[in-house]
Formats: structure tokens, sequence, C-alpha cells
């Protein structure tokens, strides 16, 4: 009984710690009743904040992008070095992981002479963040992914499959992705909502994304701010919760 009690004492502090701040968010905004509604009112909100709604459309954008960039990156590379260089595998963890271990602003040190050369080639467009956002979520990413490839003999599957004649393409697109497609889910919630958060390297960049438009804002009307970062969390959280439970429905099928 005392350990079920201790348990419960804290399971309520840890719910206040991170309940509190989100209700006194949701309070604060709602001191103008108009806010939620103009959230909802993509053409008004468009029209009185026109630096938001860019910054929301340039989120999204990156975050599709960069989990496209991602995936098509990443997957096949993961896969291949289970299958065919398994010696390399330290080495591609080591690469993938090393940006974890990097302060934001010393990337953006390193990121902006190349981003001096992307401006010139293709402009200085905030879609360009996609390829600093890919270096960015490779940990996670990588890490999800890879403990997928971890629950499944790899091996196996793709001596099997190429022993019925299939190429090296049929065997990662249609035998060892399918089963891994949780690990893959992860990895793509994961980068959506790492790329929705993120501040430093688009502001000290000069480009435009959530954050930035968020941190604009908040100088002119702190409850819209307040309003649209609280959407955020709650986009994320939900996120979060879809991923727990196709995980859920994943493992009562299997």
């Amino acid at each position: 009984m005392a350990r079920i009690a201790f348990r419960w004492t804290v399971l309520t502090v840890m719910g206040v710690f991170f309940l509190l701040p989100l209700v006194a968010m949701a309070e604060f905004s709602a001191r103008d009743p108009e806010t939620w509604p103009l959230l909802l009112n993509w053409p008004r909100l468009s029209a009185d904040y026109p630096a938001l709604a860019e910054g929301i459309l340039a989120s999204v954008a990156q975050a599709a992008l960069t989990t496209m960039l991602m995936l098509v990156l990443l997957v096949p590379t993961a896969i291949w070095v289970r299958l065919r260089l398994p010696r390399l595998r330290p080495l591609v963890e080591f690469l993938c992981l090393l940006p974890l271990t990097i302060p934001a602003i010393v990337l953006v040190v390193g990121l902006a002479p190349v981003y001096a050369w992307v401006n010139y080639f293709v402009g200085g467009s905030s879609i360009t963040l996609v390829f600093a956002y890919t270096v960015l979520v490779l940990p996670y990413a990588y890490r999800a992914i890879d403990t997928g490839l971890s629950a499944i003999d790899v091996q196996t599957l793709a001596e099997a499959a190429r022993g019925l004649g299939a190429g090296w393409f049929t065997v990662i697109v249609r035998v060892v992705l399918p089963n891994i497609r949780s690990a893959v889910l992860s990895a793509a919630f994961l980068t959506v909502a790492l790329v929705l958060g993120e501040f430093t390297i688009a502001s000290l960049l000069h480009r435009t994304n959530l954050q930035v438009a968020i941190d604009y804002l908040g100088k002119s009307s702190a409850t819209v701010s307040v309003a649209v970062s609280l959407a955020a969390l709650l986009f994320a959280f939900v996120l979060l919760i879809v991923l727990s439970i196709a995980g859920s429905l994943k493992g009562k099928k299997s």
C-alpha cells in the first residue's frame, strides 16, 4: 500500500508540474474572448496577422519536407548498413548521434557560411531550413528506426526474400519496411514535433517559421502568441498519443 501511495503521489506531483503551466497558458489566452475563435478562422487570422500565417505555412512545409528527406536518407541507409555493411554500423550511429552533442548555437556558426552559399544559389527562402533540420533530427530519427530494426530479424527476412527472387529494392520497400512501420511513424512524428518547436537556427539564420513568428507576435499581441504556443504544444501531444495508439494496435495485431 505504501508503495502504491508513493507512486500516486509522484504521479500527482509530476502531473501538476506539467499541467499547471498549460492551464496558466489557457487561462491567460482566454482573457480575450476572441483569441481562440480567431485561431479557427484562417482567413481572418491571415489578414490580421500575416506574419503568423506565413510562419505557420512555413513550418508546415518545413516539417513535411524534412520528414520526407529524413525518411528517404535514413531508412534505406539504416537497412542497408544492417544487411550489407554491419561493420560500419558504429560509425553511422556515431555520425547520426553527433548533432545531439552540439548546441544549436554552435550548429548555426557552422551553418552560416553554408547558408551564405545557399542564399547565393537558391535564395533566402525559409524552405532551405529543411537541410539544417534534417541534420538536427538525425539523432532522434535514427534511434527510433534503429530500435525498430533491432526488434526484427532483418537478415533472415532479406535472405528469404532474396531466395524467392526479390531484388534489393523489393526487399527494403516490401519486406523490411512494413515490419518497422511503427518505428518509421515514431521517427516521422518526432521530426514533425522538433521542426514545429525549433527557434534558434531559424532566428539566427534570419528565416521564418512558427516559433519565430510567435516570438515577434508576443511583442504586439501576447494573448494570441500564448494561444498559438499552447495549440502547438497540444498538437505535439496529440502526435505522441497517436503514436502510442498506433504502436499498441500493431502490438495487438502481431
